[in-house]
């Protein structure tokens, strides 16, 4: 079947998912009627899709294909926050040895390390580069993915969002602590976050204070 302005798909990728690598069994074009782009900075494009990703792709209001692509991973990784929650949680030998047999924990020990593997799979999913006829499509402008704990976030902001939902931290104060101690200091920041939890406004600007010497 011939589908206007198909993408370039590499032979290993023939039956993937553009934006999430499971296998695609629908496509997805932008620009398109539901959301009309009066200065989009490439030509109509196709990408082959799976369902979920299709019906989130359509309600996306973005002007590009690649700001498209980040917000379906954004709301990938929001839908599936429970997941992905697994392995912030949980090892696998922690999960193996757990002692959920027999419980009503039992079919969680089976399945939930397998259920994150799938949701974090799905949002690292490096999808290839946009070409269409041979020739590759340049993005204007690069916006950065963040990599932390094994989960690669569209942006810094994305994984700020998720690690406050996940251990209920207020993200204001977070994004105040990145601040001070840097971006490469994640991990120590949402330590300190969650060490913090249940401080007081005043005892967090005194914490905060110290963390700058």
């Amino acid at each position: 079947m011939q589908i206007d302005c198909l993408i370039d798909i590499p032979f290993e990728f023939r039956h993937t998912c553009y934006f999430c690598g499971e296998p695609s069994n629908r496509f997805f074009s932008f620009p398109h009627s539901a959301h009309i782009v009066l200065a989009c900075s490439h030509p109509k494009l196709t990408l082959p899709c799976c369902n979920e990703c299709r019906y989130i792709a359509y309600t996306v209001k973005q002007d590009d294909v690649w700001q498209v692509v980040e917000k379906v991973k954004q709301t990938l990784i929001k839908k599936y926050q429970k997941d992905l929650a697994i392995g912030v949680n949980w090892t696998r030998e922690e999960l193996a040895n757990s002692g959920f047999e027999g419980g009503n924990f039992e079919s969680f020990q089976k399945s939930a390390w397998f259920m994150f593997e799938v949701a974090r799979d799905r949002v690292n999913f490096p999808a290839w580069p946009i070409s269409l006829n041979g020739i590759e499509l340049e993005r204007l402008w690069q916006k950065s993915t963040f990599v932390f704990d094994g989960i690669s976030f569209p942006s810094i902001d994305d994984a700020v969002g998720y690690y406050c939902k996940a251990f209920d931290l207020n993200k204001q104060w977070l994004r105040n602590v990145l601040a001070k101690l840097g971006v490469e200091k994640f991990a120590v920041a949402v330590r300190f976050c969650r060490n913090m939890k249940g401080a007081t406004p005043n005892e967090m600007q005194v914490a905060l204070a110290q963390l700058r010497l």
